[in-house]
């Protein structure tokens, strides 16, 4: 058994994902943190798993497990991406993924068609779960956790420079920060507050990433006057981004920061509401 048992969740090969429903608005994802890929692709891929597992986001389940209302996908990114658009969900060409060669062979016309249906699947699935809040509640925060790598030039290679490279991005192009700046700004505040280390975290806004991802896009498409969607990546601070290997610490500390964020979220939708 892996000594980092405990900190990764293990479904089933033929699960596609998890829900947990809870009495609360405040909803979190990882729908990156998943790493099968199912059966019928094996022969079909050009990447090795220590290869996928690079640029998927592992341990990003264990950042929301506080959270009543849980949303975990456990399929790889590199079998189909939920965080894009459709037409763009599966990496058939190296500049979708990194400079990637992700199949050796080319993908048959129904072994694509299996993957969309999963994905169009999930974005029904999701949209009936948020419908559910929406009416408990009048309107939900939803925290779209990520991750990203920072020493892409090898294990051994210098880290991306700090400015480029906050701890914690905050994505938010696809919000109306006017609207929701009540919710948001409070949350940003308590991220930058949580001390470890001796150090606060460096939370900055759109530095690295913008929050341009599909889910967060659907969300403030679908529920415009009630939901928010928050994308957060996290720099691999937390992990060895080349062995895969957890930093135990560390991950234990932002599972306390996002347990820790919830009354500040709960408050601020009172409060706006």
């Amino acid at each position: 058994m892996s000594p980092f048992h405990e900190f990764v969740v293990s479904p089933e090969p033929e699960d596609w994902w998890s829900t947990h429903r809870g009495a609360s608005p405040i909803v979190g994802t990882a729908i990156h943190n998943g790493h099968h890929v199912r059966s019928d692709l094996a022969n079909f891929l050009g990447l090795s798993a220590d290869q996928r597992l690079r640029e998927e986001d592992p341990f990003t389940e264990f950042f929301i497990r506080d959270l009543p209302n849980r949303i975990v996908f456990h399929r790889s990114r590199f079998e189909i991406d939920i965080n894009r658009a459709r037409d763009g969900a599966i990496y058939l060409k190296p500049e979708q993924a990194w400079g990637l060669k992700v199949w050796a062979q080319q993908l048959s016309d129904d072994a694509i068609a299996a993957s969309l249906g999963i994905h169009d699947a999930y974005y029904a699935m999701l949209e009936t779960y948020l419908r559910g809040i929406e009416q408990q509640y009048g309107a939900f925060v939803l925290l779209d956790i990520h991750s990203y790598n920072h020493r892409r030039d090898g294990a051994e290679g210098p880290e991306m420079p700090f400015e480029k490279a906050p701890q914690i991005n905050i994505g938010t192009s696809s919000m109306d920060r006017r609207r929701w700046a009540s919710v948001l700004d409070p949350f940003i505040e308590h991220l930058r507050s949580f001390e470890f280390r001796g150090q606060r975290m460096d939370v900055r806004e759109n530095v690295a990433f913008q929050g341009k991802g599909e889910q967060t896009r659907f969300v403030h498409e679908r529920f415009p006057q009630t939901g928010c969607a928050i994308a957060i990546e996290f720099k691999k601070f937390f992990m060895d981004e080349w062995t895969g290997e957890p930093d135990i610490e560390t991950l234990k500390a932002m599972r306390e920061m996002i347990r820790l964020s919830l009354p500040v979220l709960l408050e601020a939708l009172r409060v706006r509401l």
